[in-house]
């Protein structure tokens, strides 16, 4: 299990029972509350593009992923 400070672009993700790829992350902390990092990751089976929002210390599971030649 990592955190959210260990996300990085290119890096593949488990969410909601599914595999993912981050494309780009910016990492926020308001004025006022939490900070929290801002995401777009596609689905690596389906290729839907998915703007999602992860509060600071969330916890996601880093996947691998193996490409085939």
């Amino acid at each position: 299990m990592a955190t959210t400070a260990d996300i990085r672009n290119g890096l593949c993700i488990n969410h909601n029972g599914e595999p993912w790829k981050i494309e780009s992350f910016q990492h926020v902390k308001p004025g006022k509350g939490p900070a929290f990092v801002r995401t777009k990751i596609r689905n690596l089976n389906t290729g839907r593009l998915l703007d999602n929002t992860f509060t600071s210390g969330f916890k996601i599971d880093i996947i691998r992923i193996e490409n085939r030649k």
